[in-house]
Parts: C-alpha cells; sequence; structure tokens
C-alpha cells in the first residue's frame, strides 16, 4: 500500500506546486487555449550515445508557457529524473537556472525567471532532492538561448536550466 501511496502523493504535491503562489494576471493552469509552440529538442543520434548520460539526452531544461511559473505536465518526468539522480547522490549539487524571453522589463524578467527556478526546485524537494542540493537563481533574460525575435525562438527563452556543478 505504501508503493501505492507515495506516487499517488507526488502527483497530486506536483499539480498543486504551480498554484500556491500565482502571479497577477498569471493563470494557475494550464489553458488549453493558448497556442503552443513546439520547443526543438537535440537528440543524441548524432554523438556516441554509450558516452551521454541519461538525463543529458533528455535534457536539462524546463520549458515554461508565456508569463507563467506553471510547471507543463510534459516536464514532470524530467523533473522526476533529476530528482532521483539527487536523491540517489547526496553530494551532488545543481543549480537551477530561471530565464525569461525578452518581453517585459529587466526586473519583472529576473522576477519572472527567480519564480520558474524555485517552481523547479520546489518540484525537486517535493520528489526526494535535498533542499542542501538545490540552488534557484534568476538569469532573467540575460542569456538567451536563440535571439530571434519570434515565438519558437522566445518559447526557447522561457525556461529553467539544470545546471550540474562539477560536471
Amino acid at each position: 500500500m505504501k508503493k501505492l501511496l507515495l506516487p499517488s502523493i507526488v502527483a497530486l504535491t506536483l499539480a498543486a506546486c504551480g498554484t500556491t503562489e500565482p502571479a497577477p494576471e498569471t493563470p494557475a493552469v494550464e489553458d488549453s487555449s493558448r497556442s503552443t509552440t513546439t520547443v526543438p529538442t537535440v537528440t543524441a543520434s548524432s554523438r556516441n550515445a554509450s558516452n551521454i548520460d541519461p538525463l543529458d539526452r533528455a535534457g536539462n531544461s524546463v520549458y515554461f508557457d508565456y508569463d507563467s511559473y506553471v510547471i507543463r505536465s510534459e516536464a514532470r518526468s524530467l523533473i522526476d529524473a533529476h530528482a532521483k539522480r539527487l536523491a540517489h547522490e547526496p553530494g551532488r549539487k545543481v543549480t537551477i537556472q530561471g530565464n525569461a524571453d525578452e518581453r517585459g522589463s529587466r526586473e519583472y524578467n529576473l522576477a519572472l525567471g527567480q519564480k520558474r527556478a524555485e517552481a523547479v526546485r520546489r518540484a525537486l524537494r517535493l520528489l526526494g532532492a535535498r533542499d542542501t542540493q538545490i540552488e534557484a537563481v534568476s538569469l532573467g533574460e540575460e542569456h538567451p538561448a536563440c535571439t530571434e525575435a519570434s515565438e519558437s525562438c522566445y518559447a526557447q527563452n522561457r525556461r529553467g536550466d539544470f545546471v550540474y556543478l562539477g560536471r
């Protein structure tokens, strides 16, 4: 029974995680009426897959909707994988770098980036990572993954990146 109860609690907690501190004018749940932009992913097929950490193949970024810090459902398996790594390697540390696209003021984007990093940090902690292993910082709009002025580029910049120390 314990094996069934724990996943249920984790799933419910993750579902509630993004709704604890909604920002003004930011919906606390995913809005299916919004247009979604596919963010390109890098595959390991072009590299020697045997030398690549499974999490590197899965990705090291959690993407967010415009003006939101609610974790999307498709990111939960990635966060779970990182949480398991941290739980099994207590000496390992990670920094979550929250990022925003260039729209909005510099101050707003720094605050939004911090909320995104904190949302990922909370999810990791709920899934078994220790608080001492995780640092959440905001880079705001200062480190874009893409510099074009397009929606697909903006979508790549709305993210929280996992950066492991000592890699």
